[in-house]
């Protein structure tokens, strides 16, 4: 059961630290509880008072990792127990939080301890890596789901308004025949339009040549997020008809990942973070797999910062879209927020036809769609 603080007195102790007790009062036993669990974790931060921030009595040593997970699990909802993992494991590097095999079988699964695992993942020893896959599999389920929803939608087809559907799903609602359909129900004393024959279109199949689909993704750290994404995207798309997938990681090596592509935990647990990046030559391989250019996407994540051949990065690129095979280079695939990358080379690039931006796995979806579909 999560604690529960209905006193605002006690609330605010437990907020503002050990400073704020003559002023607020003391603490419950479970509350106490709380507040050590709390400073074992931000204690460790020494620019804590110079902020105005909460401080506690008790230092990192009170509890050790495994005792912590416990409390916090026995104390908080859990939105607060996951970011508390993701401060632990982000913001102050405890890694024994997913190396210790005690709390691997304990803790919460979320994206944060993903990417941790996939961090330390060389630290661990075989006992304590196949507890880690159990985590990376609960999670990339979660992303999965709805990340397949996507996808499929996307690539469902496009509307016919000229066909009736029976499929009354909201992606095949005609507001404007239901509407028409509907005039005769407007109430104009309620002003209400009462719907009673809601109407719902068709969508029709293209049935397109086979296309290559070419994912190179860069695997320096801090790139993990879209490493993560990618890594999905390319199995939900793998299960498409016309379409062939292939997946290919690098660094200042090429790695292609093409028959794990089908087991995204498998894909996952290959990946090797961290090391150079060599674009020019991840591009090269690229060139290599396409056979009908006008039939060929290629979709580059990174953050643009080249560690080789700038030049040779700018040619290759040119060749390719000079082909006719389209190239979408991407600065992240995992959220909205503004990506850090080489706007200058970024600019280059589009200059020599490729299209940049930032997307989510959705919208890499439909883009995707559009291209292929016509």
């Amino acid at each position: 059961m999560s604690l529960d603080i209905p006193d605002p007195l006690q609330r605010w102790r437990l907020l503002l630290g050990d400073p704020a007790e003559s002023a607020c009062g003391g603490l419950s036993a479970e509350a106490q509880a709380a507040d050590a669990a709390l400073d074992w974790l931000y204690g460790r931060d020494s620019d804590r008072a110079s902020r105005g921030e909460r401080s506690a009595g008790l230092g990192p040593s009170a509890l050790s990792t495994p005792d912590w997970i416990n409390t916090i699990h026995t104390l908080f909802p859990k939105e607060v127990i996951e970011r508390l993992e993701q401060d632990a494991v982000e913001r102050y590097g405890i890694d024994e939080v997913v190396t210790n095999l005690e709390v691997l079988e304990r803790i919460e699964p979320s994206e944060s301890l993903l990417r941790a695992v996939l961090h330390t993942k060389h630290l661990m020893n075989p006992e304590v890596l196949a507890a880690a896959r159990k985590l990376v599999a609960e999670v990339v389920r979660r992303i999965m789901e709805k990340l397949a929803t996507e996808v499929r939608q996307a690539f469902s087809g496009s509307r016919d308004r000229r066909r009736r559907s029976r499929m009354k799903v909201a992606r095949n609602f005609d507001f404007r025949q239901t509407l028409a359909a509907n005039l005769h129900r407007y109430d104009p004393q309620r002003r209400k339009l009462y719907v009673e024959r809601p109407i719902f279109i068709s969508r029709t199949k293209r049935h397109a040549e086979p296309w290559d689909i070419v994912l190179l993704i860069d695997q320096s750290g801090s790139m993990v997020d879209s490493v993560i994404h990618s890594a999905v995207m390319a199995a939900c798309l793998w299960q498409l008809p016309g379409m062939r997938t292939r997946l290919v990681a690098f660094d200042t090596a090429v790695v292609d990942l093409t028959a794990d592509v089908s087991d995204p935990v498998e894909l996952l647990m290959k990946v090797q973070l961290g090391g150079g990046t060599d674009i020019a030559k991840a591009v090269a391989y690229a060139q290599s797999l396409v056979a009908n250019p006008s039939k060929s996407i290629v979709v580059l994540v990174s953050d643009f910062y080249e560690g080789g051949s700038e030049h040779e990065l700018v040619r290759r690129v040119k060749a390719l879209v000079e082909s006719g095979a389209k190239v979408l280079g991407l600065a992240a695939l995992d959220s909205n927020a503004e990506p850090n990358y080489d706007r200058e080379m970024a600019a280059r690039l589009v200059r020599e036809g490729a299209q940049i931006g930032a997307m989510t796995p959705g919208q890499l979806a439909g883009w995707l769609a559009e291209k292929v579909q016509g």
